[in-house]
C-alpha cells in the first residue's frame, strides 16, 4: 500500500462498508465489520501521521485532477492527528457496541444493521471533513455525518430521542446552511474552493463586505455545529436519550472534528490578522467561553440524568477549548488542541462507564448510580478516574491541558479569564462528586441480583481510555510536542500584541 493512496483509503473504506452491511445484515458479522474497517481506518491514520511528520503533507487528486482545478484531498500534521484521535475512539467504542447492543432497552434489536449503516456513514463523513482539501465538499462530508447522526440518535428506545433527533436535525440544517451560504459568498469572491487555494487568495480581498460576510456566516455555522454556548441546545438531549453507544462516539468524535473545521478556516484560510483584527472574534470567542464554562457547569450540577450531566459538561469543556483559541497564541493554540485530545478520551471514557452501567441495572439517574460502587468496582473506579480527570487534577489529561490554558492566560495578562478556568475546575467537582457520593455512600434502591460487575467486552474498552487517561497525564512528551508543532505552524510564528 503505497502512501500516496493512505488519504483516499481513510474516506473511501468506511463510506463502501456502509451499504456492505445491508448485505451481510447479521448482528455478528456486522459488528465484526465494522470493527475491523474501524481497525484499518486507526492503522491508516497512524501510518499518515508518521509519514505527514517525517516528510511533510500528503496530497491526493481525486481523477488525477491537479488542484486548484480538480478536488485535493490533504493531509498535515493536525488532520493527521485529529483523524488518528478519531479512529481510535471509533474502535474502542465498536468493541463495546455487541455487548452494549444485547440491551434491549437501548436499541430494538431489529435495527442493529442500521446501526452499523449509520455508524459507518457517520465515521465516513468525520474523516472526510476532516481530510478534505476542497470547501464544498467539507459541506457534503458535513451532511452525511450530520444525516447519519439524525438516525443514530433517533434509534435509542427511550421515545424522546425521536425529538432530540428532530431538534438536532432542524439546529444542524440552519447551521449546514449558514456554512454553504459562507463557503458561496467564498467561491463568489475568490472563484476558489480550494483551501490551500482560498489561504492564498483571501488576504488580497480580505477588506472587502463579502469576506467579512462570509466569515461571519461560516463561523456562526460551524460554532451551531460545535455547540458552543449559547448555540448548544441541541446537544444535551441527544446526548441524553441516544443510544449510550451512540453518545460515546458522538461525545468523544463529533464536536472535536467541528473545533477541527474551525481552527482550520480561522487561523489557515482566514488567516490570525483578519480573525482577530479585522473582525472582533477574540472578544467573542472570550465572552462566549467563559459562560459557556460558567453556565454549563452550573446547570450540570442540577442534573439527575448523567448523561445530560455530563452533556452540560461537554458544553463547558467546549468553553475551554475556544477560550484556547481566543487567545491568538502558539500556547493558546496548542492549549486548545490538547484539550481537544484530551477531552475526548475522557468523555469516550466517562460514557462508555455510563454503557456499562446501563447494560447492568438499565438507568443512568442518579438514583440507578446509588450504593453501585461496592457491587460494579472496577465500572465506578473508572468514572471517578475519568471524573477526576474533568476536574484537571494533576497525573490526567485533563491537568495538562488546564495548566497550558492558565499558562497562555497568564502569558496576555487575563487575569480574570485564569480565575474562570479554576473556577469551572471547581464546579466539576460538585457535580462529579454528586456521583461519587451516591455510588459509594447510599444505600442502594435497585434490585441486589443486579448489582454485579460489567461483562469484560465493556471494560476493556473502557479502562483502555482510563489508562490513556493516566498515561497521557503523566508522559505529555508526544501530545505536547505534536500540539506545539502543529500550533507553530498554525500561527506562522504571528502572536497577537
Amino acid at each position: 500500500m503505497s502512501s500516496a493512496q493512505l488519504p483516499i483509503l481513510q474516506v473511501i473504506v468506511p463510506l463502501l462498508a456502509a451499504p456492505l452491511c445491508l448485505l451481510i445484515n447479521h448482528k455478528l458479522l456486522n459488528w465484526l465489520f465494522t470493527l475491523l474497517v474501524s481497525g484499518f481506518s486507526f492503522v491508516v491514520a497512524a501510518l499518515m501521521l508518521w509519514q505527514v511528520s517525517d516528510t511533510g503533507p500528503l496530497s491526493y487528486h481525486l481523477g488525477g485532477w491537479m488542484p486548484p482545478y480538480g478536488i485535493e484531498i490533504r493531509v498535515d500534521q493536525l488532520n493527521a492527528f485529529v483523524a488518528l484521535l478519531i479512529t481510535a475512539i471509533s474502535t474502542l467504542v465498536i468493541t463495546s457496541a455487541h455487548t452494549s447492543l444485547e440491551n434491549k432497552k437501548d436499541i430494538a434489536p431489529g435495527k442493529h444493521t442500521y446501526f452499523y449503516v449509520a455508524y459507518l456513514l457517520c465515521f465516513a463523513g468525520l474523516l472526510g471533513i476532516l481530510v478534505t482539501g476542497d470547501a464544498f465538499n467539507l459541506f457534503v462530508f458535513l451532511e452525511i455525518s450530520s444525516l447519519s447522526s439524525y438516525v443514530l440518535i433517533a434509534l435509542g428506545r427511550d421515545r424522546r430521542a425521536l425529538w432530540a433527533s428532530f431538534q438536532y436535525l432542524v439546529m444542524g440544517t440552519i447551521g449546514a446552511t449558514f456554512i454553504l451560504i459562507g463557503i458561496g459568498l467564498l467561491y463568489m469572491k475568490t472563484g476558489t474552493l480550494n483551501i490551500a487555494d482560498l489561504a492564498e487568495r483571501l488576504p488580497e480581498m480580505a477588506d472587502t463586505r463579502t469576506i467579512f460576510v462570509a466569515f461571519c456566516f461560516f463561523i456562526v455555522g460551524v460554532c451551531l455545529k460545535l455547540a458552543l454556548f449559547p448555540l448548544h441546545m441541541w446537544l444535551p438531549n441527544a446526548y441524553a436519550y441516544a443510544p449510550t453507544v451512540v453518545t460515546a462516539f458522538l461525545a468523544a468524535s463529533s464536536t472535536k472534528v467541528a473545533l477541527y473545521v474551525v481552527v482550520r478556516f480561522v487561523f489557515v484560510v482566514f488567516g490570525v490578522d483578519f480573525s482577530f483584527t479585522t473582525i472582533p472574534l477574540q472578544a467573542v470567542f472570550v465572552t462566549l467561553g467563559t459562560l459557556g464554562v460558567l453556565v454549563a457547569s452550573l446547570v450540570a450540577i442540577n442534573q439527575q440524568n448523567i448523561k445530560r450531566m455530563l452533556a452540560y459538561s461537554s458544553i463547558a469543556q467546549i468553553g475551554y477549548m475556544v477560550l484556547g483559541l481566543s487567545f491568538g497564541s502558539i500556547t493558546g493554540l496548542m492549549a486548545s488542541l490538547l484539550h481537544l485530545f484530551n477531552h475526548a478520551l475522557m468523555k469516550g471514557a466517562l460514557f462508555l462507564t455510563l454503557g456499562a452501567v446501563f447494560y447492568r441495572i438499565g438507568g443512568v439517574s442518579l438514583k440507578h448510580f446509588q450504593g453501585i460502587g461496592r457491587h460494579m468496582p472496577f465500572t465506578l473506579a473508572a468514572f471517578v478516574i475519568g471524573g477526576v480527570s474533568i476536574i484537571g487534577m494533576p497525573l490526567t489529561v485533563g491537568f495538562v491541558s488546564k495548566w497550558y490554558l492558565l499558562q497562555a492566560a497568564i502569558a496576555q495578562g487575563w487575569y480574570l479569564v485564569s480565575v474562570i478556568i479554576l473556577v469551572g475546575s471547581l464546579l466539576s467537582v460538585i457535580y462529579i462528586w454528586k456521583v461519587v457520593d451516591a455510588a459509594y455512600f447510599k444505600p442502594a434502591l435497585v434490585n441486589q441480583a443486579q448489582l454485579k460487575e460489567a461483562p469484560l467486552s465493556l471494560l476493556i474498552p473502557v479502562w483502555v481510555l482510563v489508562l490513556a487517561n493516566l498515561y497521557f497525564g503523566m508522559d505529555t512528551r508526544l501530545t505536547v510536542t505534536l500540539t506545539d508543532q502543529v500550533a507553530t505552524q498554525l500561527m506562522h510564528i504571528e502572536v497577537l500584541p
